[in-house]
């Protein structure tokens, strides 16, 4: 079931994205859901997932700006996985998995009673979508993976835990946004310090006493203690394969620390139909802002929503 709830989380930012509620999982997890446009039989709609310890700020504007391409109308349905943004924290003692994200993707697509959906995910929503399309393939009708593959990549799981370390230590509102502009900075080289405050919003808030608060459980870090720079994880390319009943994207940010060149260029490899995009200039998450990102996206669920019309018309 689902319901309107008002935002748990006061930060300017997501003003803008009002949430319904829905509950998942066996104990009602409350996930917040932000919907744009209308959902409908006639189209299919894009759920949109965010990184490991993301929400749905990366996405913000991204609908309204795809939907100004021509021949496009599409809903999306943008989503704070358990323990992010204005979603409910899991109990103290039960972790996160990549397994119970995927639950509660298909459990929010049943409660908004959508039958099939194209995934975008970044990162670690990528990896979600993967799992999604694993446990129920029909569920899902196209994908883009953003810096996201078969592979995890261990750096990036470390400088995520390092990063947070650092800033938790810090006290007094000056330090910490001058350490969150050169660690943002770091994944988008030029940009001004209004624009690095802003990216880095999408993560992090200054309460009134100058304390760092991130909008995502601090367990959430904790559970990548075990992770070091040189580890090699081990490859999972079956659940790559798990999308190759549907239309693929692929991308990837030059300057990512998530998804290596080699992996990129072996999925590619593998998926020799799928569209692809190599985004210049900066790292993860990729903005999703530029000309370029966005008529290649739109032109993708265009001929996702085309192909499924196709399948449709042969039941």
């Amino acid at each position: 079931m689902f319901k309107r709830a008002t935002p748990k989380l006061e930060h300017t930012p997501f003003s803008g994205l009002p949430v319904e509620t829905i509950h998942v999982g066996p104990v009602g997890t409350q996930v917040a859901v932000h919907i744009y446009g209308t959902l409908s039989d006639a189209a299919l709609p894009v759920a949109c997932l965010a990184g490991y310890t993301r929400n749905m700020l990366d996405f913000a504007a991204l609908p309204a700006a795809i939907n100004r391409q021509p021949e496009m109308d599409i809903a999306f349905i943008l989503i704070d996985l358990p323990g992010r943004g204005r979603s409910a924290h899991f109990p103290t003692k039960r972790p996160y998995s990549s397994l119970d994200d995927a639950d509660c993707v298909l459990d929010v697509l049943a409660a908004l009673d959508v039958p099939r959906a194209l995934l975008l995910g970044e990162g670690h929503g990528g990896q979600v979508g993967m799992l999604a399309a694993q446990k129920s393939p029909g569920s899902v009708a196209g994908a883009v993976l953003i810096d996201c593959g078969p592979i995890t990549d261990s750096r990036a799981l470390v400088r995520t835990r390092n990063n947070f370390e650092h800033l938790r230590g810090l006290r007094g509102e000056a330090g910490i946004r001058a350490a969150l502009r050169k660690i943002v900075g770091a994944d988008y080289p030029g940009e001004g310090e209004a624009r690095l405050d802003a990216l880095a919003a999408r993560n992090f808030g200054i309460d009134s006493k100058g304390r760092l608060v991130p909008l995502f459980d601090p367990r959430l870090v904790a559970q990548l203690d075990k992770f070091d720079f040189d580890d090699v994880l081990e490859p999972q390319w079956p659940l790559f394969d798990c999308l190759d009943h549907v239309p693929l994207m692929l991308v990837r940010t030059q300057m990512s620390d998530q998804l290596r060149r080699a992996t990129f260029d072996e999925m590619t490899k593998r998926r020799t139909d799928a569209a692809t995009l190599v985004i210049a200039g900066q790292g993860s998450p990729a903005l999703l802002d530029g000309a370029e990102e966005i008529s290649a996206l739109a032109a993708f669920l265009r001929s996702a929503s085309v192909a499924e019309d196709q399948d449709s018309s042969f039941d």
